[in-house]
């Protein structure tokens, strides 16, 4: 089955990426290159063309059309300064296969390894992948079982060994280190909205009277009356927030002069910023549910700072070399990978199948209907296997 003129039809394991199929269209090349060698183990161009078409996937599919622009020319984009979003996006999908074959050489250690489950899984994945994409497909991709097993394999690892990484980091986290304060606070802004949704700034003037009525309303809150009561009359909204001295949301000359307020009810002065005016009531020195909370941020950050830590430690140890040469016949721009639902595929399918029903007023007809009846057979790629699923979402 065709799309999209030169493009092929690929169904992909949603095991892997979240994804039901996806469409290609390229030349043959020889998987069996070496992209790059780690620790004296070979990442073959199967292996890291299948993984980068499936991340060229996502890109082409959900992007492409939020920036406005066509696959061919978003590719060619400058990202960062002298770097194409095509060169940025294969430099982390290499380093990515890097770090899970580095990861994978230290799964031992750990005495983490693939179970019986998981590698049939892995294995019926795999299957059912090759089942449901023609050879087109496939070689468009680099989407042949050794290749899909061999990326799942590694994927799965990573995910087991996610866990064991992290674990052994410092657990307790003092009030004093997680303390989280809480405010209420009014905003009175500089720009108004019509019923339309346009947004007009204030002449200064108006700026003027908003400063009164700002100041007025700090008064009243420091003379006692009540902060919600206060704000309705001033026209303003209450919110609220919790914060520590670090963060920045929603201002951070707001979050300075609350986070120096001494003891709960204090109120700010009214505080401009270019954008509007601010007046703020301390509501807490120690919230407790905020706290508790970053207590677990705190946490999983030295999780992950020991896994960031390792993983670097293992990649400096191992011998990386990469062949620039191979890896340039994976080429963003002239192959283009789109992603298509399930739901689009069954879709099409249906048409190819409705349009068979109608044509059977001659032999051509009817050899024609045989053809998209064949075709049909191959039109759910909606499933997927769970195990693998669970396991293999390395992103």
């Amino acid at each position: 089955m065709m799309r999209f003129g030169k493009r092929a039809a690929v169904l992909a394991m949603a095991g892997v990426f979240g994804v039901s199929c996806m469409t290609g269209c390229s030349g043959s090349i020889d998987t069996e290159a070496v992209v790059a060698t780690v620790g004296g183990e070979d990442i073959t161009l199967g292996v890291a063309n299948f993984y980068a078409r499936m991340q060229q996937g996502q890109y082409e599919t959900y992007y492409a059309s939020m920036m406005g622009t066509t696959p061919e020319e978003m590719w060619t984009q400058e990202y960062t300064e002298g770097t194409t979003l095509e060169q940025e996006t294969k430099d982390g999908v290499l380093e990515m296969l890097e770090d899970l074959y580095v990861i994978s050489q230290h799964a031992a250690d750990y005495e983490v390894s693939l179970t019986e489950d998981e590698t049939d899984a892995i294995a019926d994945a795999a299957a059912k992948f090759e089942e449901d994409n023609t050879d087109e497909a496939k070689e468009a991709v680099s989407g042949y079982r050794k290749d899909v097993e061999k990326l799942l394999e590694l994927l799965t690892i990573q995910t087991k060994m996610d866990s064991a990484m992290k674990e052994g980091v410092d657990e307790e986290v003092s009030d004093e280190e997680a303390a989280q304060k809480s405010m209420q606070y009014v905003y009175f802004s500089f720009t108004t909205t019509d019923d339309s949704g346009n947004s007009t700034e204030m002449t200064d003037e108006e700026k003027e009277e908003l400063r009164t009525t700002a100041q007025e309303f700090d008064d009243q809150i420091k003379n006692g009356e009540d902060f919600a009561g206060a704000a309705e009359s001033a026209g303003a909204d209450v919110q609220t927030t919790t914060f520590d001295s670090e963060s920045t949301s929603p201002d951070a000359d707001l979050i300075a002069a609350v986070d120096a307020l001494e003891a709960e009810g204090d109120v700010t002065d009214v505080i401009e910023t270019d954008s509007g005016l601010y007046v703020a009531e301390l509501t807490s020195l120690l919230d407790r549910d905020a706290t508790d909370q970053e207590k677990e941020n705190i946490v999983e950050q030295r999780r992950q700072d020991q896994y960031d830590s390792l993983l670097e430690e293992w990649r400096e140890a191992a011998d990386i070399t990469v062949n620039e040469k191979v890896w340039d016949k994976v080429d963003f721009e002239d192959q283009g990978v789109t992603i298509i639902t399930s739901e689009e595929e069954e879709s099409s399918t249906t048409d190819d199948t409705s349009e068979t029903d109608e044509s059977t007023d001659s032999s051509e007809d009817s050899a024609a209907s045989d053809e998209n009846a064949d075709t049909s057979d191959n039109g759910d790629a909606s499933g997927s296997e769970d195990e693998a699923s669970s396991d293999g979402n390395a992103e």
